[in-house]
């Protein structure tokens, strides 16, 4: 991207952006205002501070904001509508009931673990977490042991699919400041997660539910009711889960071929199988699935409620990923990416230690992953296309590394940290010894993972 700045000086180039990292953790923590704000007022000071002319101030800041827009709300807005329909109508109920029916009481904890692998593809951490809760806890009254038992291997699956796979709001930005294909990392994010989940979430989730008794909330059955006569049979829940990933294949797989010379990838047919893979038509697709499935025992004014009432919650997600995007557009033509890219260049650290260190550290400072990836991203963006010979896969693996470093270390900052204690009538430290040390395992396999295969392929 052409700067719109005057060449400085590199050193003076970095202070600004540590300055601004510090305006913005300042604003966000001290001062309580909103990141969606905060991003907004840094992006602006930055992009004055280092010499953006003043004509093109608002359009360099608007391009960010509006590019990163672009390839996010779609995806989250479409992914928000179906998880919520597959709430309501006890798609999660249907999952967790069948697969504990499956796997038996004994494997009752891995079995809610699958249930919110799958369930976690479309819906976020938190929604899914609230709707899965209320079952977590009549599994932990029927089978007895610690509620942590069970509920920190399905907490854990909704992290692991919330922070690494698509169409999430923090993969798909990330994926966005670097150009990835966004079915490969679909496959990429799923093949990390699933082991990454397993370690982490899983069997850390077992051995923290024998060390730490706690009682069960007193307040658990208070959440919405489901219609027991209309759930959905399992089939069809796992057919609409399964969709989209079906349909994405279609984009990855002929591509492929195409790339390989297997197939000829200008062909009609081949363009529009193309088409119905992409992400955002994959989703709509799968919508329109879900609506016709339930519309018989729903209605569509009902159907129609569920789908509105489930983009509110998502639109500060929306606009503070944008504003991430819109820092990321002032960093890179105000020319401070590229400096830092120099610098972190000199030191030798190689450009997926160097996401994931930078992810980290604003995850710690401030709390928020999705600020933390999307600022990351864009701070590390610059690097990435310096960076020669770099595959679609590497890409993935870069991705992977700064969403691991946007989840480790939840702790009093972090809206996750309070909504895992509140739900489970944990005390602050006791969440710290549990959710903290949970989360902090799985944004280190998860980059230990990508590390390794980064290397490898």
């Amino acid at each position: 991207m052409e700067h719109l700045t005057q060449a400085a000086d590199p050193t003076f180039l970095l202070t600004i952006a540590v300055l601004s990292i510090v305006a913005l953790l300042v604003l966000i923590i001290k001062l309580k205002i909103h990141a969606f704000a905060s991003l907004t007022i840094v992006s602006l000071g930055t992009a004055i501070a280092t010499g953006v002319t003043s004509d093109q101030v608002v359009p360099t800041m608007m391009g960010g904001f509006g590019g990163t827009l672009a390839s996010v709300a779609l995806l989250v807005g479409l992914g928000a509508m179906i998880g919520k329909i597959l709430e309501i109508t006890g798609g999660a109920k249907v999952l967790a009931d069948t697969l504990i029916g499956r796997f038996g009481a004994e494997r009752a904890p891995f079995a809610l673990g699958v249930a919110s692998l799958l369930f976690g593809f479309p819906i976020f951490f938190d929604a899914g977490l609230v709707v899965m809760m209320p079952i977590i806890f009549s599994v932990a009254k029927r089978f007895g042991g610690s509620p942590i038992k069970y509920a920190l291997p399905s907490a854990g699956a909704f992290a692991v699919m919330h922070g690494f796979v698509p169409p999430h709001p923090g993969p798909v930005a990330a994926a966005e400041f670097f150009g990835t294909n966004i079915g490969l990392l679909l496959f990429v994010g799923i093949a990390i997660a699933i082991p990454t989940w397993y370690i982490g979430a899983y069997l850390f989730g077992l051995y923290a539910g024998k060390k730490f008794d706690i009682p069960l909330p007193k307040a658990f059955a208070d959440a919405e009711l489901i219609d027991e006569s209309k759930l959905p049979k399992f089939g069809t829940v796992m057919a609409l889960l399964v969709m989209p990933v079906f349909l994405i294949c279609f984009d990855t797989v002929l591509n492929t071929l195409a790339v390989a010379g297997v197939i000829d990838g200008k062909t009609p047919l081949v363009e529009f199988l193309r088409m119905l893979g992409k992400t955002p038509v994959a989703l709509l697709i799968t919508l329109l699935a879900c609506l016709a499935v339930f519309a018989k025992d729903y209605g569509m004014a009902k159907l129609e409620k569920l789908c509105g009432d489930s983009l509110a919650p998502i639109c500060g997600v929306i606009l503070v990923t944008g504003a991430g995007g819109m820092f990321g557009g002032v960093l890179r033509a105000s020319g401070i990416g590229d400096a830092l890219a120099s610098v972190l260049s000199d030191t030798g650290m190689p450009v997926i230690v160097a996401a994931f260190v930078i992810a980290t550290c604003l995850r710690v400072a401030q709390g928020s992953a999705t600020v933390a990836l999307t600022t990351a991203a864009a701070l590390i963006a610059p690097m990435v296309a310096a960076t020669p010979g770099l595959s679609q896969f590497d890409l993935c693996f870069i991705v992977i590394a700064i969403a691991g470093g946007a989840t480790v270390l939840s702790h009093f900052n972090d809206s996750g940290f309070w909504l895992v204690s509140r739900l489970l009538d944990m005390d602050e430290k006791t969440t710290l010894k549990t959710w903290t040390v949970m989360e902090t395992l799985l944004g280190g396999i998860a980059f230990i993972i990508a590390a390794l295969l980064s290397i490898v392929l």
